[in-house]
């Protein structure tokens, strides 16, 4: 497999990385039947996401769209933030190869776990500002798609 260069300096330096002790949205998807599970953190103020880590377990295409996700949303309005997409990630990197796409999709819905999680920490229902939310924040990848 061939990986991009921003794809490889975001695997081997990802930015954003660890706890926020102050979040107030926490996100996960994945499953670790499938080898990737994505954490991301988000402190929101005044409808800005103020901060965001994360923490991934999985393979370098995890890792790398975990770092640029936390970059391309830190600083964004929440709204903002939800119309963020796997298709982005994708550009944003240069590029993923075919089997490893499902990382990009990994780490749009983590965006969208942790803001799911900051709404209903506050009373709203998340449903009402994310079209295709389901309060399934474990969903897998699926069989067959190069986790590892």
């Amino acid at each position: 497999m061939i990986y991009s260069d921003k794809v490889m300096e975001h695997f081997a330096n990802p930015l954003n990385v660890g706890d926020l002790p102050d979040a107030n949205g926490i996100g996960e998807v994945g499953n670790a039947k499938c080898g990737d599970i994505m954490k991301m953190y988000i402190k929101v103020t005044g409808n800005v996401i103020e901060d965001v880590r994360f923490k991934t377990f999985g393979c370098g295409a995890a890792i790398a769209t975990s770092s640029i996700a936390t970059q391309m949303i830190k600083g964004k309005t929440l709204e903002e933030a939800l119309a963020f997409s796997n298709k982005a990630v994708v550009e944003a990197l240069d590029g993923l190869p075919p089997a490893k796409v499902h990382c990009s999709v990994l780490a749009e819905q983590a965006v969208k776990a942790a803001i799911a999680d900051y709404y209903k920490r506050n009373g709203v229902d998340p449903s009402l500002f994310i079209s295709d939310y389901t309060g399934d924040d474990h969903e897998c990848c699926g069989e067959g798609h190069g986790c590892s």
